[in-house]
C-alpha cells in the first residue's frame, strides 16, 4: 500500500493550502509522551480495549462476546482529566456533540443550540491558553466558555430534525452535519462562515446536502467529519460487520457538491467524532460501546488482537481512541492498538473530539451521564 498517496493526491490536485483551523499536533505514535496533570495520574502507555458483551439481558450480545478471545496480556489504560467547565455549557442540556479549533479557540457544538440563547442560539468557545493553565496547574476554578452567536435560519425546521452532530473548519468556512429523521434516518450537510473574531457562525441552511444512512439502524447517521484541503469527508456512525457490511465514508467538495465514497475500514460499535488529519494523512476517532446498544453487539476484532485493560476487563463498555490514516483505496485503520481509556462507575458518551497540540486529545461528553470535558495524554 502507499498510505499518503490519496491523502496527496487530495492537496495537489486542489491546489491549496492547509486549512486554519487550529493547531495540529503528531500523532501517538510519533509525538512525545505527555505528562500526567497536577490531578495526580500516572503517564498512560498506548493500549487497546476489550469488546465486550451487551447489556446483561442481551443474549446475542454475551454470545458475541464469547466470540472474542482476549489477549492475556496487561494493557495500560488511560486516564481522563476532567476539566470542569463553569455556566450553561457545564450542565447536562448542552449536549454537546462536536468540537473544533478556529485558531486558538475550541469550539463546542451543542446538539440543539437554540437551548443556549434567543433566535437559532450559539455554541461555546474556550481560550486554549486557559485550557493549558488548568492542565499545566496554575489554574483551578472551573473554565467558564463564552457564547458564540449562530445564525442557522430553518434548521431546526428541517423535517424529523434531530439536532447538530459534528463541526469541522476550513479556514473561516464552517461544516456541520444535522441528523433528522423525516421517516427513516437521513443525515445533513451544511456549510457556512464564521466572522474573523470568531464571535458569529452563520450557516446556510438553504443549501443542505442529503447524505443517505448506511444501515436501518434509528438515530444513526453521519456523525463526522473533516476537511482535509479542498474535499470534506463525513464518516457513518456505525460501521461493524454485521450491521454495515460494506463501510464507506461520503466525499464532497467545498461547496458541498457530492464527490461520490471512499472505503472505510470495519469498525465495530459507534464512531462518534474524528480530529481533522495530520500532515501524514493520519486522523483519530471515538469508538465507543454502551451495553444498551444491542444492535451494535459483536466479536471484537480490535480486542481480539490487542487485548484489554483492567477495568474493560470488568466491563462491557468499551471507550477507546482509533487512529485511521488516508490510502490510494480510501481509509484504513492504522497499524497499532488504539488508545484505551480508563473506565469509570458510569459509561461516558463521548461526542466530540480534538488534538492539543503534542499533549493529546481533548474530549467531551452529550448528557450521559453528565457533560464532562477531558483531557487524554498521548502515551
Amino acid at each position: 500500500m502507499k498510505p499518503l498517496l490519496l491523502f496527496t493526491l487530495i492537496f495537489l490536485l486542489s491546489a491549496c493550502t492547509r486549512p486554519a483551523s487550529g493547531p495540529v499536533a503528531a500523532t501517538a505514535l510519533d509525538g512525545p509522551a505527555a505528562q500526567a496533570s497536577q490531578a495526580g495520574q500516572a503517564t498512560p502507555t498506548m493500549s487497546s480495549p476489550a469488546a465486550a458483551s451487551t447489556a446483561t439481558e442481551a443474549t446475542a450480545g454475551e454470545t458475541a462476546a464469547a466470540e472474542t478471545p482476549m489477549v492475556e496480556a496487561a494493557v495500560v489504560e488511560v486516564a481522563v482529566i476532567e476539566i470542569p467547565l463553569a455556566g450553561e455549557a457545564g450542565k447536562p442540556e448542552a449536549e454537546l456533540s462536536g468540537m473544533a479549533w478556529y485558531s486558538d479557540t475550541l469550539i463546542l457544538l451543542p446538539q440543539y443550540p437554540t437551548r443556549c440563547g434567543a433566535g437559532d442560539g450559539c455554541l461555546w468557545g474556550l481560550a486554549k491558553a486557559d485550557i493549558l493553565a488548568f492542565l499545566d496547574g496554575s489554574r483551578r476554578e472551573p473554565l467558564q466558555p463564552f457564547p458564540i452567536r449562530l445564525l442557522a435560519p430553518g434548521a431546526n425546521k428541517l423535517k424529523g430534525f434531530e439536532g447538530f452532530e459534528a463541526l469541522a473548519f476550513a479556514g473561516e468556512q464552517v461544516f456541520v452535519t444535522i441528523e433528522t429523521k423525516p421517516g427513516k434516518m437521513l443525515g445533513y450537510l451544511v456549510s457556512g462562515s464564521i466572522t474573523p473574531d470568531g464571535s458569529q457562525i452563520s450557516l446556510d441552511t438553504a443549501h443542505a446536502t442529503a447524505i443517505e444512512p448506511q444501515s436501518g439502524i434509528t438515530n444513526l447517521s453521519d456523525e463526522a467529519l473533516l476537511v482535509a484541503g479542498r474535499r470534506v469527508f463525513t464518516f457513518y456512525e456505525a460501521n461493524g460487520a454485521r450491521v454495515n457490511p460494506k463501510p464507506v465514508a461520503h466525499l464532497f467538495d467545498l461547496t458541498l457538491a457530492a464527490q461520490g465514497t471512499v472505503t472505510f475500514p470495519a469498525l465495530e460499535y459507534r464512531l462518534t467524532d474524528v480530529t481533522p488529519p495530520d500532515e501524514r494523512g493520519s486522523f483519530w476517532g471515538i469508538n465507543y460501546f454502551y451495553p444498551g446498544d444491542s444492535q451494535l453487539a459483536a466479536p471484537d476484532p480490535l480486542a481480539r488482537q490487542y487485548g484489554i485493560g483492567e477495568s474493560h476487563a470488568r466491563s462491557p463498555i468499551v471507550e477507546r481512541l482509533v487512529e485511521f490514516h488516508f490510502t490510494e483505496n480510501g481509509v484504513e485503520l492504522s497499524a497499532g492498538a488504539p488508545l484505551q481509556l480508563q473506565l469509570t462507575d458510569e459509561a461516558r458518551n463521548w461526542e466530540a473530539i480534538a488534538r492539543l497540540d503534542e499533549r493529546g486529545f481533548l474530549l467531551a461528553t452529550d448528557k450521559f451521564p453528565r457533560t464532562i470535558l477531558g483531557f487524554a495524554a498521548y502515551p
